[in-house]
């Protein structure tokens, strides 16, 4: 345990599994304070009482982050409480077929999975974004962590176009945001992770080609774990990032600096 975050309060949105969990995690490993947002009460409440078992102080608050206004009761109790310190805007799902799959090609894409990824991963992460900012705004100071993706960065076959559309609007918002919100001691950054093991899409096996496909981009030649997560998020988290602001930080094993595989190799 490091001593970074005693006496900061962190919020989490999408805590109950995953990446979020992770961050969760890794900020009451440094002292943290926990406000955990996600619309899965039954692992939401898992996590906290694991948390509250290490003698972490956890608040946990149900809402799904496309719903403005749940988001917007879940921020008003917030701002009438406590001082947000730093903000982990992870919350968002997979988005269905990729466009290695026929169903995923452009021409056949549906068009309410479209729908549904871009109200969640975008205007979900855009209403958070809005209340956040507002409350750090008024106290001058705060962190925000964005969780991108290796998506948003580049062209990926096997991920679905609305994935990949809904983390390149993202990215784009956030590093608008990090313009405005740096004359307030605001900042705003970006991780991208690329393949982790998570349950983003579902409770469920993951299928073993999928899996060696994935594995095939990597140079490290694995998935990530979610615990390679930690020290990141506790360093964005913390004053000792002070002056990174609108940066993009890529958590994927080097696939990013990938330049001579090709598409049918994959």
């Amino acid at each position: 345990m490091t001593d970074h975050l005693i006496g900061r309060t962190v919020v989490v949105t999408g805590a109950a599994s995953g990446i979020g969990t992770a961050y969760a995690r890794a900020c009451a490993g440094a002292g943290a304070a926990l406000h955990l947002i996600d619309r899965d009460e039954a692992h939401l409440v898992e996590v906290a009482e694991e948390l509250r078992g290490e003698g972490v102080e956890v608040t946990t608050h149900v809402a799904d982050i496309h719903d403005a206004d749940a988001i917007d009761s879940v921020f008003g109790e917030l701002d009438g409480t406590v001082r947000i310190d730093a903000a982990f805007l992870n919350a968002g799902i997979n988005a269905g077929a990729s466009l290695r799959t026929a169903d995923g090609e452009i021409d056949a894409l549906d068009r309410e999975t479209w729908r549904k990824v871009l109200d969640i991963n975008l205007s979900g992460f855009f209403f958070c974004l809005q209340r956040t900012a507002a409350h750090m705004k008024r106290n001058h100071a705060g962190s925000i962590i964005v969780t991108g993706s290796t998506a948003g960065l580049r062209a990926e076959p096997l991920v679905s176009y609305a994935y990949a559309a809904s983390k390149a609007a993202v990215h784009a918002v956030a590093t608008q945001a990090a313009l405005e919100l740096a004359k307030y001691g605001v900042r705003i950054n970006i991780i991208a992770p690329g393949p982790f093991n998570t349950n983003i899409g579902g409770r469920v096996e993951r299928p073993a080609a999928k899996t060696r496909l994935w594995e095939r981009s990597i140079p490290l030649g694995r998935w990530g774990d979610t615990r390679e997560l930690h020290g990141l998020a506790v360093l964005l988290a913390s004053d000792d990032s002070s002056f990174m602001n609108g940066s993009v930080v890529r958590v994927d094993g080097g696939a990013t600096v990938l330049s001579q595989v090709r598409a049918d190799e994959l």
